[in-house]
């Protein structure tokens, strides 16, 4: 792991969505899956956090969808009538691998990777590649991007092809902004939430994965202590931190009890840097192009985590 190359990766993401966007214009990734009763997705860290995103927009509109830690022993049986998506940005991922194999030969397996002809790629009936090029810094950050956008394909395979590459390509654009304008923002927010407790993030439950990936990242390059919370589920688990703790929060509004939260955070003097959105109490705030569209939203935000990791990091 490399704090520049990982850098550089970041600066690297405009490029490489408007690569995925092109590739979405050229074909359906998911054509050609079988009818199913039940989507499964397997997957660890990142994969994961965007596959937890996938399943509750696929039940929200009616279908048997679950995202599992594929090292769980206890998991969805394989059934003919199941589609189990399998996400490795590596390929290699030792339990996601184990996983799979037990859908073998059963269920439908998709393939999601990084790396075409990888070991997760083996017997699968479908294979999507991420487009995400390589990652020299050795994090998941374009690729978790990536797994995102295609996931929502996934998700909205009604809507017209060019709708899903439009809004990649719009997420590239508020990507290509916060870089462009990092001037502006970053050194205040790494500033603000640099306290001797680590950084918490937060985010609603429709977009869990940006409070989850954001909160690696400071473990993951800087070695910080953080973690993540939905919003709503913050005043019923992480409050208690604001009582004793210098309690340093990156927040990313969008849920009905983002007031809630915040309450308590006044009333306790707690730092909180919102992220697409604003809200009374925020000690900063970071915004972007096109922040206000949710989905555009989701497939950008981790970037400012992101970039504040490698300023601590550095």
């Amino acid at each position: 792991m490399d704090a520049e190359l990982y850098l550089a990766d970041l600066e690297a993401k405009p490029e490489a969505l408007g690569a995925l966007a092109d590739y979405l214009d050229r074909e359906d990734p998911f054509e050609g899956l079988p009818e199913y009763d039940r989507v499964v997705f397997l997957g660890m860290g990142s994969s994961r956090y965007a596959a937890g995103v996938a399943a509750q927009r696929l039940r929200a509109a009616g279908i048997d969808a679950v995202a599992e830690y594929a090292s769980a022993s206890m998991g969805t049986p394989p059934s003919p009538r199941t589609l189990a998506v399998a996400i490795s940005a590596s390929g290699g991922s030792r339990e996601t691998l184990d996983a799979v194999s037990r859908h073998a030969g059963t269920s439908f397996v998709v393939a999601m990777t990084n790396k075409p002809g990888s070991a997760i790629t083996e017997g699968a009936g479908l294979v999507v590649p991420m487009v995400a090029g390589e990652e020299r810094g050795s994090v998941a950050c374009r690729t978790f991007q990536h797994t995102l956008a295609l996931l929502l394909a996934f998700t909205a395979q009604a809507r017209a092809g060019d709708e899903i590459s439009g809004l990649v390509r719009r997420a590239a654009e508020a990507t290509a902004d916060l870089l462009d304008r990092r001037g502006d923002w970053l050194e205040e927010t790494a500033t603000l939430l640099d306290g001797p407790y680590g950084v918490y993030t937060i985010a609603p439950a429709e977009r869990l994965s940006s409070a989850e990936q954001s909160a690696l990242m400071f473990r993951e390059g800087p070695r910080r202590q953080a973690d993540a919370c939905e919003t709503g589920d913050w005043a019923h688990v992480d409050v208690y931190l604001t009582k004793t703790y210098d309690y340093r929060a990156l927040l990313f509004p969008g849920s009905r009890y983002d007031d809630q939260a915040m309450d308590w955070i006044r009333q306790r003097g707690s730092t909180v840097v919102t992220v697409g959105g604003d809200l009374d109490g925020q000690a900063g705030s970071v915004r972007y192009r096109h922040d206000d569209d949710p989905d555009v939203a989701l497939l950008t935000e981790t970037l400012v985590a992101e970039l504040v990791a490698a300023t601590y990091w550095m």
